[in-house]
């Protein structure tokens, strides 16, 4: 069934928050602390509004009313026992009340982690996991989110020593403390962010107020130019740097209006994101690849300009958090198009929470800048330019340039700092870079070294600008050859039948001692021959893009997991299926 994007009817007590205040002086960012953003974002008549799937305006929340609402509440935590430098556990579902919370916690001193929805996650048992590893980590004292997930969070709770879990809004009927609000100093932690957990488990993220603000002015002065009459539109999930920071902490210390769709519901629904842009005009949203191609198959069969969009005022459309594929991108650009959506808005960008989020931009009104490189250079870690059209060319997307106050650097196996177009580790320094992972020493020794920060990620320079090309850790060696996962799995979701993160390429240990190439592939066919054609035609579309000959192991849908992101966790799919979590399907013999 086609998506309806109709507009619908808006009760009249609920308008969204204006993008400007007339007679009020934007400030990007330019404050010690979280409270003090807060405090002045009050003065404004900007804030926050919050959507349905289908585009209906479900909560309005000015940051005048977030502030009051944060300050009642964070007496009222403070009354209930709650210290400075206690954690407390938010499941950040996309909800004013999740928002009251994080900000009573800043005012109160305590340290809000926030925590993923069970929707981001494929299997229950991975969900119960994940949270009672953040649980413990963390060392939270007591656990909120929305009531229907709680029995879930209980059961996750089991073995801990948690004080108190409820739902969000239980807060309201505790008593107020008569002690004053916390001051919190520069260099104090502000929350504690997971990471997304692409090859390891998650560690949680020490940000201080002090590099939040770097992060957050660098992006809104540099970034997107965030000054008057911005307006931006999210989907992306409070849980994730790019969700939580991009498109809530960093809008709000520039007082900038957003409106918000649950990540669900995009999933469900995901016109209605560009309904939203459309409706209110706004200018800057954000997505990975993979929502974008979500919204180009939505309106593959619909009509030309049948949906009623205008997205001409769309001038930065970010894209982020998993490895840019320029062709998504550029179907995305054709299908919209005809809505007024012109190609030069895409902003490519990179950064991880290690960093509070951004590292670096492409400029904007450039589009995607792309470069052609040669395969078998990238297996030396050269990236020798060619066309477009030569046989071998991979095509990467430049992340721009690197934001004010930090530096980067690309150096080799043994340390040494690399030049251009010469693929290494990227390590960054600067003011946004984390103190560390909380009580973790041996993860944050092997991330910070003398201060600078190895992202783990490879990548290399085109002048001044960056571009990344996949995690260290991900590297297939395959007979003394440098092998990118990504091209193989490039590959595998362009036959028909199977999409876009549906294969994992992994390297796996065989009886014999020998490492063997392997694929582990989504199949939704029940047909054991049909089965059997899948795993043929995907070993020999590798073959012959490639040159390697690879095990294909069929494996059942919605089975590879994902990341807090969204990305395919390439190394969780290799430890799960080695352990029997994820089943291999029945193929002929």
């Amino acid at each position: 069934m086609q998506q309806s994007v109709a507009a619908s009817v808006v009760p009249p007590s609920l308008v969204p928050t204006p993008t400007d205040t007339p007679n009020f002086t934007k400030r990007l960012a330019n404050f010690d602390t979280l409270p003090a953003a807060l405090d002045y974002a009050a003065k404004s008549e900007t804030g926050f509004t919050f959507y349905s799937g289908r585009g209906v305006i479900e909560a309005v929340l000015p940051f005048r009313d977030l502030r009051d609402r944060a300050v009642d509440a964070a007496l009222r935590l403070a009354g209930a026992g709650l210290k400075p430098g206690d954690r407390v556990a938010l499941l950040a579902a996309t909800t004013p009340e999740f928002l009251v919370l994080f900000f009573a916690c800043q005012y109160v001193g305590v340290i809000p982690v926030p925590m993923p929805l069970p929707t981001a996650f494929g299997r229950r048992e991975a969900y119960i996991e994940q949270i009672k590893g953040q649980m413990v980590s963390s060392g939270a004292r007591m656990v909120f989110g929305p009531a229907e997930f709680l029995p879930l969070v209980r059961e996750a709770a089991a073995a801990t020593t948690l004080q108190f879990i409820g739902a969000l809004d239980d807060v309201a009927a505790w008593t107020q403390s008569g002690a004053d609000l916390h001051a919190a100093g520069t260099n104090d932690l502000s929350y504690i962010q997971y990471s997304s957990g692409s090859t390891r488990f998650p560690t949680g993220v020490m940000v201080t107020h002090a590099a939040l603000m770097a992060n957050s002015h660098a992006m809104n002065r540099y970034g997107v130019s965030n000054g008057p009459g911005q307006r931006a539109t999210s989907w992306l999930p409070f849980f994730h740097d790019m969700g939580l920071v991009g498109f809530m902490l960093g809008a709000l210390t520039s007082q900038t209006s957003v409106d918000y769709l649950a990540t669900e519901d995009f999933a469900r629904r995901p016109l209605t994101w560009l309904k939203i842009v459309s409706d209110n005009g706004s200018t800057v949203s954000y997505a990975p690849s993979f929502g974008y191609e979500l919204c180009a198959r939505r309106v593959a069969t619909m009509s030309e300009g049948s949906l009623g969009l205008d997205l001409s005022k769309w001038r930065i459309a970010g894209i982020g958090g998993e490895m840019i594929k320029p062709n998504v991108m550029q179907a995305f650009a054709a299908a919209f198009k005809p809505y007024g959506f012109s190609e030069k808005a895409f902003c490519a960008s990179y950064g991880l929470a290690e960093c509070v989020l951004a590292v670096s931009f492409a400029g904007t009104n450039k589009g995607m800048v792309l470069d052609h490189v040669d395969k078998a250079g990238l297996e030396d870690h050269r990236a020798v330019a060619v066309s477009e059209a030569a046989p071998d060319a991979r095509t990467f997307v430049s992340c721009g340039k690197i934001i004010p106050g930090h530096r980067v650097e690309i150096r080799g196996e043994g340390g040494e700092i690399l030049g251009e177009r010469q693929v290494g580790r990227v390590f960054v320094d600067g003011p946004s870079v984390m103190s560390g992972y909380f009580n973790d020493a041996a993860a944050t020794e092997g991330a910070l070294k003398d201060g600078w920060l190895d992202t783990g990620d490879l990548g290399y320079w085109i002048g001044d600008e960056l571009v990344i090309v996949g995690r260290a850790k991900d590297m297939m060696i395959v007979n003394g050859r440098n092998v990118w996962p990504q091209d193989i799995e490039w590959t595998v979701e362009h036959i028909d039948g199977l999409r876009s993160g549906d294969s994992a390429a992994i390297v796996l240990v065989g009886n014999d001692g020998a490492e063997k190439p392997t694929v582990l592939v989504q199949c939704r066919l029940s047909d054991v021959s049909e089965r059997n054609k899948l795993a043929a035609e995907v070993r020999t579309k590798i073959q012959e893009a490639s040159g390697i000959q690879c095990d294909i192991i069929l494996v059942p849908a919605r089975s590879l997991p994902k990341t807090t992101s969204g990305k395919l966790a390439r190394g969780r799919a290799k430890t799960m299926f080695m352990a029997g979590e994820i089943p291999r399907l029945d193929i002929a013999s």
